[in-house]
């Protein structure tokens, strides 16, 4: 029978997931490799994390709740896991057979040592023609500096952000508590995975089969996700977009600081002209004098209303966008936050419920996700190698006897 016209696939087939049936073979470790893994996962595919006997490095970091570390959890969520010790002679020769199988292939290793373990583009790719594999490091995989070791901080001091951060808060140069550029690099090889995929899909229409190997530079991806490069590269002076942290008087014990967003000169022109606020710099009186005086009037402007919500109001009537400052606590309970489910609750293996940061993606006739807490170390060696690759449990057993596998986890 025909579906109506009002009929979408939910509809027809249920529960759908927009990457269901693809395999994802994740050899990374930290944040720039899992975490694209991780997106991959909640749109659907199904992604097999290999680590070593000592485990990714990750499980080291946050509070441990049955077993699993909260910074572990948060990047490998979803994923099945198995344990394959590379430095054993066998141990390539499993990945091999894996990659076989897979249409993704994900890595973060320093160029050449996947080389070196056997597990690299040149001997995967000749296991599978039309592989999709993601190399994700710090300077790429040529160029002077394609043998560094480069976490997140690394790039961001070579990025120039450490150096232009200080110099607009004129303080002591810090990295900033995030990993951006493992962030940025995953989200970007993320995007040239599923070009390559959709590219892969046309060629096999064609009768060919081609794969392609993404060398995803963490230096390059940060760089061309800053949009305060162009400050940079046309060497135009830089001039502060973000915004003004203020402290309110509502009263309120609870209440956050605000911030005002845009350009500075903007926010005291609506003020000045829209909100009656004086302008008390001296006659005569030089930028830096001129520009403390009008932030200490934009402050006690902010500081005097007694209500918040009057604030924010007129905040919206006068076109000036503004943010709450919260703390940990306070994002969590965000109307929006809230609203959109950005936490989701996954079981942490014990029964009870444990509280993830869900994927952002929301489609209107497809499901996105996280579906499950992340995996033990080498928790489903039976299931993976007997889905993927129809092993049986005395293959696995004997694999595992011979320490080519590390037996799974006891949480």
């Amino acid at each position: 029978m025909e579906p109506s016209s009002t009929s979408n696939v939910a509809d027809i087939l249920g529960e759908v997931y927009p990457l269901t049936d693809l395999r994802v073979l994740d050899l990374s470790r930290v944040v720039s490799g899992p975490f694209a893994g991780r997106m991959l996962c909640d749109l659907g595919a199904d992604v097999v994390k290999v680590e070593p006997p000592e485990g990714d490095v990750t499980r080291l970091w946050g509070r441990r709740v049955a077993g699993l570390p909260g910074f572990y959890n948060q990047q490998n969520a979803g994923k099945r896991g198995v344990c394959i010790d590379l430095k054993h002679p066998d141990g390539a020769g499993v990945v091999l057979e894996l990659a076989a199988v897979a249409d993704v292939v994900i890595e973060n290793f320093r160029p050449g040592v996947a080389d070196r373990l056997g597990i690299g583009w040149d001997q995967l790719s000749q296991t599978k023609s039309d592989m999709v594999m993601l190399s994700i490091s710090g300077f790429g995989q040529t160029g002077p500096d394609f043998e560094r070791r480069a976490y997140a901080p690394v790039i961001h001091a070579e990025a120039g952000l450490i150096h232009r951060q200080s110099l607009f808060d004129a303080a002591p140069p810090v990295d900033p508590m995030f990993s951006m550029a493992d962030s940025y690099a995953s989200l970007h090889g993320l995007v040239a995975v599923l070009a390559a995929l959709r590219m892969r899909d046309q060629q096999r229409l064609l009768g060919l089969s081609q794969g392609q190997h993404i060398d995803m530079s963490m230096l390059h991806a940060m760089i061309s996700s800053d949009d305060y490069m162009h400050h940079t590269a046309d060497e135009h002076p830089v001039v502060r977009l973000g915004g003004t942290v203020y402290e309110t008087s509502t009263g309120d014990e609870s209440s956050p600081p605000i911030l005002l967003a845009g350009e500075a000169r903007y926010v005291w022109s609506q003020l000045s002209r829209h909100a009656g606020v004086h302008d008390p710099t001296p006659d005569g009186a030089g930028l830096a004098t001129k520009i403390a005086c009008r932030g200490a009037a934009i402050r006690e402007w902010v500081s005097s209303f007694e209500v918040r919500a009057d604030l924010c109001t007129e905040l919206d009537r006068l076109a000036i966008a503004w943010g709450d400052v919260h703390d940990g606590p306070g994002v969590l309970t965000s109307p929006t936050v809230v609203e959109r489910n950005v936490f989701a609750e996954v079981d942490d293996g014990t029964g009870q419920p444990r509280r993830l940061v869900d994927s952002p993606y929301r489609f209107s006739d497809a499901s996105s996700g996280v579906r499950s807490r992340a995996p033990h170390l080498g928790e489903h060696h039976e299931d993976v190698f007997s889905d993927w690759l129809g092993w049986d449990e005395a293959t696995v057993a004997d694999l595992i006897s011979r320490t080519v596998l590390l037996g799974p986890e006891v949480s």
